[in-house]
Protein backbone atom coordinates (compact mmCIF):
# COMPACT_ATOMS: atom_id res chain seq x y z
CA UNK A 1 0.00 0.00 0.00
CA UNK A 2 1.17 3.72 -0.40
CA UNK A 3 1.17 6.81 1.83
CA UNK A 4 0.48 9.91 0.32
CA UNK A 5 1.20 13.35 1.51
CA UNK A 6 0.40 17.25 0.02
CA UNK A 7 2.79 19.67 -0.96
CA UNK A 8 1.94 23.46 -2.10
CA UNK A 9 3.80 24.28 -4.93
CA UNK A 10 5.39 26.86 -3.07
CA UNK A 11 6.75 24.55 -1.02
CA UNK A 12 7.51 22.19 -3.92
CA UNK A 13 11.56 22.06 -3.68
CA UNK A 14 14.47 19.37 -3.36
CA UNK A 15 14.57 20.00 0.54
CA UNK A 16 10.86 19.03 0.93
CA UNK A 17 10.84 16.21 -1.74
CA UNK A 18 13.74 14.38 -0.03
CA UNK A 19 12.38 15.01 3.68
CA UNK A 20 9.03 13.06 2.54
CA UNK A 21 11.48 10.47 1.04
CA UNK A 22 13.18 9.93 4.28
CA UNK A 23 9.90 9.02 6.19
CA UNK A 24 8.81 6.55 3.68
CA UNK A 25 6.29 8.78 2.06
CA UNK A 26 5.71 6.82 -1.68
CA UNK A 27 3.48 9.60 -3.62
CA UNK A 28 2.70 13.41 -3.63
CA UNK A 29 0.01 15.34 -4.05
CA UNK A 30 0.79 18.67 -5.45
CA UNK A 31 -1.47 21.46 -4.66
CA UNK A 32 -1.85 24.77 -6.69
CA UNK A 33 -3.74 26.78 -4.76
CA UNK A 34 -1.71 29.73 -3.93
CA UNK A 35 -3.29 32.73 -3.98
CA UNK A 36 -2.02 33.51 -7.17
CA UNK A 37 1.50 33.02 -6.25
CA UNK A 38 2.85 30.35 -8.37
CA UNK A 39 3.40 29.86 -12.12
CA UNK A 40 1.55 26.78 -12.33
CA UNK A 41 -1.73 28.42 -11.07
CA UNK A 42 -1.44 31.39 -13.29
CA UNK A 43 -1.02 28.57 -16.24
CA UNK A 44 -3.87 26.68 -14.94
CA UNK A 45 -6.48 29.47 -14.40
CA UNK A 46 -5.18 31.20 -17.73
CA UNK A 47 -6.37 28.27 -19.59
CA UNK A 48 -2.69 27.22 -20.78
CA UNK A 49 -1.22 24.22 -21.83
CA UNK A 50 0.12 23.12 -18.85
CA UNK A 51 1.97 19.81 -20.13
CA UNK A 52 5.53 20.20 -19.92
CA UNK A 53 5.37 22.38 -16.83
CA UNK A 54 3.55 19.17 -15.13
CA UNK A 55 6.15 17.13 -17.18
CA UNK A 56 9.14 18.62 -15.07
CA UNK A 57 7.06 18.34 -11.78
CA UNK A 58 6.51 14.62 -12.14
CA UNK A 59 10.44 14.65 -13.10
CA UNK A 60 11.48 16.21 -10.52
CA UNK A 61 9.26 14.31 -7.86
CA UNK A 62 10.34 10.97 -9.20
CA UNK A 63 14.10 12.04 -9.10
CA UNK A 64 13.75 11.67 -5.17
CA UNK A 65 12.45 8.08 -5.37
CA UNK A 66 8.94 9.54 -5.37
CA UNK A 67 5.18 9.42 -7.72
CA UNK A 68 3.59 12.56 -8.55
CA UNK A 69 -0.06 11.05 -8.53
CA UNK A 70 -2.70 13.99 -7.43
CA UNK A 71 -2.37 17.40 -8.14
CA UNK A 72 -5.16 19.47 -6.73
CA UNK A 73 -7.54 22.20 -7.99
CA UNK A 74 -10.69 23.76 -6.58
CA UNK A 75 -13.41 24.48 -9.12
CA UNK A 76 -13.96 28.37 -9.99
CA UNK A 77 -16.48 30.43 -8.51
CA UNK A 78 -17.48 31.19 -12.27
CA UNK A 79 -18.36 27.33 -12.60
CA UNK A 80 -19.58 26.97 -9.34
CA UNK A 81 -21.84 29.71 -9.17
CA UNK A 82 -22.62 29.92 -13.27
CA UNK A 83 -21.24 33.58 -13.17
CA UNK A 84 -20.71 35.25 -16.79
CA UNK A 85 -16.87 33.62 -16.35
CA UNK A 86 -18.35 29.95 -16.59
CA UNK A 87 -17.09 29.27 -19.93
CA UNK A 88 -14.17 30.68 -19.98
CA UNK A 89 -13.14 28.43 -16.58
CA UNK A 90 -14.75 25.49 -17.81
CA UNK A 91 -12.27 25.87 -20.83
CA UNK A 92 -9.57 25.76 -18.00
CA UNK A 93 -10.33 23.11 -16.79
CA UNK A 94 -10.34 21.07 -19.25
CA UNK A 95 -7.21 22.00 -20.48
CA UNK A 96 -5.66 21.30 -16.56
CA UNK A 97 -7.35 17.67 -17.31
CA UNK A 98 -6.09 17.42 -20.49
CA UNK A 99 -2.15 18.05 -19.52
CA UNK A 100 -2.67 16.04 -16.63
CA UNK A 101 -3.08 13.14 -18.72
CA UNK A 102 -0.16 14.37 -21.03
CA UNK A 103 1.80 14.77 -18.52
CA UNK A 104 1.59 11.21 -16.99
CA UNK A 105 -0.54 12.24 -13.18
CA UNK A 106 -2.98 9.98 -12.84
CA UNK A 107 -5.44 11.83 -10.75
CA UNK A 108 -7.20 15.19 -10.17
CA UNK A 109 -8.28 16.20 -7.03
CA UNK A 110 -11.19 18.86 -6.58
CA UNK A 111 -13.70 20.68 -4.61
CA UNK A 112 -16.95 22.41 -5.39
CA UNK A 113 -17.58 24.99 -1.95
CA UNK A 114 -17.07 28.66 -3.77
CA UNK A 115 -17.77 29.77 -0.04
CA UNK A 116 -14.27 27.18 0.93
CA UNK A 117 -13.92 25.96 4.85
CA UNK A 118 -15.84 26.78 7.85
CA UNK A 119 -14.36 26.93 11.56
CA UNK A 120 -14.95 28.31 14.82
CA UNK A 121 -12.06 29.35 17.38
CA UNK A 122 -9.86 26.62 18.18
CA UNK A 123 -9.39 23.62 21.27
CA UNK A 124 -5.83 23.29 22.65
CA UNK A 125 -4.57 19.84 22.84
CA UNK A 126 -1.72 17.96 24.25
CA UNK A 127 0.98 19.83 24.55
CA UNK A 128 -0.90 23.20 23.39
CA UNK A 129 -1.18 22.34 20.01
CA UNK A 130 -3.94 23.58 18.20
CA UNK A 131 -6.92 21.44 16.74
CA UNK A 132 -8.98 23.15 13.83
CA UNK A 133 -12.33 23.15 15.20
CA UNK A 134 -15.69 23.70 14.43
CA UNK A 135 -18.69 24.11 16.88
CA UNK A 136 -21.95 25.55 15.26
CA UNK A 137 -23.57 26.99 17.52
CA UNK A 138 -20.77 29.14 17.97
CA UNK A 139 -20.46 29.46 14.04
CA UNK A 140 -24.45 30.43 14.17
CA UNK A 141 -23.85 33.53 16.45
CA UNK A 142 -21.27 34.70 14.53
CA UNK A 143 -21.97 34.15 10.97
CA UNK A 144 -19.95 35.46 8.18
CA UNK A 145 -21.29 38.12 5.61
CA UNK A 146 -23.36 35.26 3.26
CA UNK A 147 -23.01 35.89 -0.52
CA UNK A 148 -25.16 37.94 -1.98
CA UNK A 149 -27.80 36.99 -3.63
CA UNK A 150 -28.04 33.40 -1.47
CA UNK A 151 -27.83 30.09 -3.82
CA UNK A 152 -30.07 27.87 -3.83
CA UNK A 153 -29.72 23.94 -3.77
CA UNK A 154 -31.54 23.27 -7.16
CA UNK A 155 -28.98 26.17 -8.66
CA UNK A 156 -26.10 24.46 -7.12
CA UNK A 157 -27.41 20.98 -8.51
CA UNK A 158 -27.38 22.34 -11.61
CA UNK A 159 -24.21 24.18 -12.13
CA UNK A 160 -22.70 20.54 -11.19
CA UNK A 161 -24.29 18.50 -13.12
CA UNK A 162 -23.43 20.82 -16.05
CA UNK A 163 -20.04 20.95 -14.97
CA UNK A 164 -19.67 16.85 -14.39
CA UNK A 165 -21.13 16.71 -18.14
CA UNK A 166 -18.13 18.26 -19.83
CA UNK A 167 -15.56 16.87 -17.15
CA UNK A 168 -15.95 13.67 -16.67
CA UNK A 169 -15.78 12.40 -20.30
CA UNK A 170 -12.58 14.35 -20.68
CA UNK A 171 -11.38 12.71 -17.75
CA UNK A 172 -11.91 9.54 -19.99
CA UNK A 173 -10.44 10.43 -22.79
CA UNK A 174 -7.54 12.09 -20.75
CA UNK A 175 -6.87 8.58 -18.55
CA UNK A 176 -7.02 10.87 -15.45
CA UNK A 177 -9.37 10.31 -12.47
CA UNK A 178 -11.53 12.75 -10.38
CA UNK A 179 -11.79 12.92 -6.79
CA UNK A 180 -14.16 15.17 -5.32
CA UNK A 181 -13.50 16.13 -1.73
CA UNK A 182 -16.37 16.93 -0.06
CA UNK A 183 -17.57 20.07 2.13
CA UNK A 184 -15.95 20.81 5.24
CA UNK A 185 -17.90 21.12 7.97
CA UNK A 186 -20.39 18.55 5.88
CA UNK A 187 -23.52 20.48 6.65
CA UNK A 188 -26.02 20.19 4.03
CA UNK A 189 -27.37 23.62 3.96
CA UNK A 190 -26.26 27.11 2.91
CA UNK A 191 -23.84 28.23 5.83
CA UNK A 192 -22.49 31.24 3.77
CA UNK A 193 -25.25 31.93 1.65
CA UNK A 194 -24.51 29.35 -0.89
CA UNK A 195 -26.10 25.52 -0.66
CA UNK A 196 -23.79 22.92 -0.07
CA UNK A 197 -24.39 19.56 -1.89
CA UNK A 198 -21.18 17.37 -1.47
CA UNK A 199 -21.88 17.04 2.61
CA UNK A 200 -24.00 13.69 2.62
CA UNK A 201 -23.77 9.91 1.36
CA UNK A 202 -27.17 10.70 -0.26
CA UNK A 203 -25.10 13.65 -2.13
CA UNK A 204 -22.18 11.65 -3.39
CA UNK A 205 -24.74 8.66 -4.56
CA UNK A 206 -26.30 11.56 -6.16
CA UNK A 207 -23.31 12.73 -7.70
CA UNK A 208 -22.06 9.28 -9.09
CA UNK A 209 -25.15 8.06 -10.77
CA UNK A 210 -25.77 10.98 -12.16
CA UNK A 211 -22.59 10.96 -14.42
CA UNK A 212 -21.38 7.47 -14.17
CA UNK A 213 -17.83 6.34 -14.99
CA UNK A 214 -14.88 4.72 -13.20
CA UNK A 215 -12.82 8.09 -13.80
CA UNK A 216 -15.09 9.51 -11.15
CA UNK A 217 -14.51 9.33 -7.68
CA UNK A 218 -14.24 11.00 -4.22
CA UNK A 219 -11.27 12.08 -2.01
CA UNK A 220 -12.42 10.19 0.70
CA UNK A 221 -11.71 12.53 3.54
CA UNK A 222 -12.06 10.48 6.73
CA UNK A 223 -11.84 13.30 8.71
CA UNK A 224 -15.48 15.10 6.87
CA UNK A 225 -17.16 12.03 7.14
CA UNK A 226 -16.51 10.45 10.46
CA UNK A 227 -17.74 14.53 11.94
CA UNK A 228 -20.97 13.66 9.43
CA UNK A 229 -21.96 10.44 11.04
CA UNK A 230 -19.30 10.30 13.94
CA UNK A 231 -16.98 7.71 15.00
CA UNK A 232 -19.51 4.11 15.25
CA UNK A 233 -20.86 4.66 11.93
CA UNK A 234 -17.69 6.01 9.39
CA UNK A 235 -17.21 2.22 8.87
CA UNK A 236 -20.12 1.64 7.22
CA UNK A 237 -19.87 4.66 4.58
CA UNK A 238 -16.06 3.46 4.22
CA UNK A 239 -17.35 -0.02 3.42
CA UNK A 240 -19.97 1.21 0.75
CA UNK A 241 -17.64 3.49 -1.03
CA UNK A 242 -14.83 0.99 -1.33
CA UNK A 243 -17.04 -1.65 -2.71
CA UNK A 244 -18.45 0.67 -4.98
CA UNK A 245 -15.21 1.35 -6.21
CA UNK A 246 -15.53 4.95 -5.32
CA UNK A 247 -12.25 5.79 -3.53
CA UNK A 248 -9.92 7.47 -5.33
CA UNK A 249 -7.77 8.61 -2.45
CA UNK A 250 -8.16 8.48 1.26
CA UNK A 251 -7.16 11.54 4.15
CA UNK A 252 -6.76 8.88 6.54
CA UNK A 253 -7.52 11.15 9.79
CA UNK A 254 -9.11 11.34 13.07
CA UNK A 255 -11.34 13.89 14.88
CA UNK A 256 -13.58 13.86 18.36
CA UNK A 257 -16.14 14.36 18.20
CA UNK A 258 -18.98 14.96 15.40
CA UNK A 259 -21.49 17.47 14.18
CA UNK A 260 -22.94 19.89 15.54
CA UNK A 261 -19.18 20.46 17.20
CA UNK A 262 -15.38 18.35 16.48
CA UNK A 263 -12.17 18.98 16.70
CA UNK A 264 -9.67 17.32 13.87
CA UNK A 265 -7.25 15.91 16.91
CA UNK A 266 -3.91 13.71 16.42
CA UNK A 267 -4.27 11.19 15.09
CA UNK A 268 -3.56 8.73 17.91
CA UNK A 269 -6.22 10.02 20.04
CA UNK A 270 -9.29 10.95 18.01
CA UNK A 271 -12.60 8.10 18.60
CA UNK A 272 -12.30 6.47 15.55
CA UNK A 273 -9.91 2.99 15.58
CA UNK A 274 -8.24 3.66 12.96
CA UNK A 275 -6.78 -0.12 12.32
CA UNK A 276 -10.53 -1.01 12.09
CA UNK A 277 -10.81 1.39 9.90
CA UNK A 278 -8.22 0.41 8.01
CA UNK A 279 -8.93 -2.72 7.83
CA UNK A 280 -12.70 -1.94 6.69
CA UNK A 281 -11.19 -0.34 3.41
CA UNK A 282 -9.00 -3.44 2.61
CA UNK A 283 -12.01 -5.89 3.02
CA UNK A 284 -13.89 -3.95 0.42
CA UNK A 285 -11.58 -3.70 -1.61
CA UNK A 286 -9.23 -0.55 -1.51
CA UNK A 287 -5.90 -0.70 -2.41
CA UNK A 288 -5.23 3.19 -2.96
CA UNK A 289 -3.04 5.49 -1.39
CA UNK A 290 -3.76 6.73 2.54
CA UNK A 291 -2.68 10.07 3.20
CA UNK A 292 -2.25 12.37 6.24
CA UNK A 293 -4.24 15.92 4.99
CA UNK A 294 -3.21 17.88 7.67
CA UNK A 295 -2.30 17.73 11.67
CA UNK A 296 -2.75 20.07 14.40
CA UNK A 297 -0.49 23.12 14.67
CA UNK A 298 2.44 23.22 16.92
CA UNK A 299 3.01 25.84 19.25
CA UNK A 300 6.89 25.27 19.69
CA UNK A 301 9.25 26.94 17.70
CA UNK A 302 11.32 24.14 17.08
CA UNK A 303 8.58 21.79 16.16
CA UNK A 304 9.44 22.08 12.60
CA UNK A 305 7.48 19.56 10.37
CA UNK A 306 7.41 17.21 13.22
CA UNK A 307 3.29 16.54 13.04
CA UNK A 308 4.09 15.51 9.56
CA UNK A 309 6.56 13.36 10.50
CA UNK A 310 4.20 11.74 13.32
CA UNK A 311 1.49 11.35 11.29
CA UNK A 312 2.89 9.50 8.48
CA UNK A 313 4.98 7.32 10.65
CA UNK A 314 1.73 6.30 11.80
CA UNK A 315 0.05 5.68 9.19
CA UNK A 316 3.10 3.74 7.43
CA UNK A 317 2.90 1.45 10.51
CA UNK A 318 -0.96 0.95 10.42
CA UNK A 319 -0.52 0.16 6.53
CA UNK A 320 2.16 -2.32 7.20
CA UNK A 321 -0.27 -4.34 9.87
CA UNK A 322 -3.03 -4.71 7.77
CA UNK A 323 -1.90 -4.72 4.26
CA UNK A 324 1.71 -6.06 5.16
CA UNK A 325 5.28 -4.57 4.22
Amino acid sequence: MYLHDVVNWTDFDDETLSFYRAISVDMIQLDLRTGGASEAEMHVRAGKDSTELFERAREKTESHGLKLQTVFMPVLEGITLATEDRDVELGAFLRLIESLGKAGIPTLAWNFKPMGNFRTPSDIGRGGAVYSTFDYAEFDRNRPPPHDPPVSEAVMWDNMVAFMRAVVPAAEKAGVNLALHPDDPPIPEPLGGVAQICSTLEHFGRIFDTVPSDNHRMLFCQGCMTELAGPQKVYEIIAEMASRNKIALVHFRNVRGQLPRFAEVFIDEGEVDMRRAMETYRDNGYFGPFGMDHTPAFPQSMAGPAGKAFANGYIRATIQTVYGR
